[in-house]
């Protein structure tokens, strides 16, 4: 057995996630959700989702090795970049649960369980983070570390206290975002992609405590004169990026998700009025002008619009007795109702596209036309079907008129 199998630093050590994958996932997100916070900006729950996002993405542009040292060279301070990222990863913290608090129990002005926590997340993690930089300014770390900081100092004075507090401080932000939110997925009223993107943000806070428990250890573990470095040095890296993949990707899959859900139905909506479409504009001209770059939803209005336009017109020459004889046919035929529906008033409205408009027919409720259009275009769908029922209804097709499909 090899030695690589049996030591599980060396292995780890072949475990490389660069920090700059979760860094442009977070960014993702921001981007994302960046026009809705300014466009409602007054709204706290969209200021924490970017207070988040934007703190999360510094943590790890800040917190690789090359960011490190290139903030310990601009200050000339050896290891200045230490306060710097523990800061950052502080402020993440409380942002998170400032974010969670205010989504899960409303805005501070209207609940007063959100103000007290607010009141209490904002103090407390003000106070860790000057306390960074007070116990920083104490230390006497003169030799650069930027990648086992926390291990190489862990028996140094004052900085000792500073790694510990930082991590505390984690812990318990982790802690309480991942109990919050596996309670909230519980919640039946929660749609599917808030879940799942719940789901996730729940694992990325409760794999960031696994983070903390491998530092913890490593720090421990110096202080009682032995050596599990590799926990800290191979372990926590690639656990801190694959739960930011995990938190970045809950925050993206909500609004993404859905967002691409409603395009989808948005386009199949469009393509389904398809037929009904193409039959009214081989009979009253082009359809509506528009940009190709036109979104879904415009396109989608457009083409309803020019429908129930060509149909209240043509309303008048369908024939109400076909479309009854139609109904009857289309259900002895063992169509469901809805169907059956569907079926007669796209028999009533070619029998009215073959007459070319001739003839005006009395009796005939042009409002349930206009609200069946896509049982209508369904129904053209199914040339097949249509024709039996038409021909069991005694409607006699045109030559000239193609059923579109």
């Amino acid at each position: 057995m090899s030695t690589l199998a049996l030591d599980p630093s060396a292995l780890l050590g072949r475990v490389y996630i660069s920090f700059w994958i979760p860094a442009a996932l977070l960014t993702v997100a921001l981007l994302l959700k960046l026009p809705t916070i300014i466009r409602l900006w007054q709204d706290p729950l969209l200021r924490a989702v970017g207070g988040v996002l934007l703190f999360a993405c510094t943590v790890f542009v800040f917190c690789t090795p090359s960011m490190i040292h290139r903030v310990n060279v601009v200050t000339g301070v050896p290891n200045f970049a230490a306060p710097w990222c523990y800061s950052l990863i502080t402020a993440n913290c409380g942002a998170g649960l400032l974010f969670i608090v205010t989504w899960r129990n409303g805005p501070a002005e209207r609940s007063a369980v959100t103000r007290r926590a607010t009141g209490w997340i904002v103090s407390g993690y003000a106070v860790v983070i000057v306390a960074l930089w007070v116990l920083f300014a104490l230390a006497d770390v003169p030799v650069e570390r930027v990648r086992d900081l926390d291990t190489y100092y862990a028996r140094t004075p004052f900085i000792r206290e500073e790694i510990l507090l930082y991590l505390l401080a984690h812990t318990v932000a982790c802690a309480l975002s991942s109990r919050l939110i596996w309670d909230w997925v519980r919640d039946r009223g929660l749609d599917a992609w808030l879940r799942w993107g719940l789901r996730l943000l729940g694992a990325g806070y409760a794999l960031s405590l696994l983070y903390d428990a491998s530092k913890v250890t490593a720090v421990v573990a110096r202080w009682l004169g032995g050596e599990s470095d590799w926990l800290s040095t191979n372990l926590a890296p690639p656990v801190a990026s694959l739960s930011a993949i995990l938190l970045a990707t809950g925050f993206i899959l909500p609004h993404a998700g859905q967002a691409l859900h409603d395009r989808y139905r948005t386009g199949l909506a469009h393509h389904r009025l398809g037929p009904l479409y193409r039959l009214l504009r081989s009979a009253g001209g082009p359809g509506p002008r528009f940009s190709l770059r036109a979104p879904a939803e415009l396109r989608l209005t457009r083409r309803e619009t020019y429908i129930r336009d060509a149909l209240l017109p043509l309303a008048r020459h369908v024939d109400p007795d076909l479309t009854r004889r139609a109904y009857a046919a289309a259900i002895d035929l063992g169509h469901p109702d809805e169907r059956a529906r569907g079926l007669a008033a796209a028999v009533g409205v070619l029998d009215a596209v073959e007459n070319g408009g001739r003839g005006t027919a009395a009796g005939f409720d042009p409002a349930g036309l206009l609200r069946d259009i896509s049982a209508i275009s369904a129904a053209l769908r199914r040339p097949k079907d249509l024709a039996t029922v038409r021909a069991s209804a005694g409607a006699t097709p045109a030559a000239s008129v193609r059923v579109p499909e």
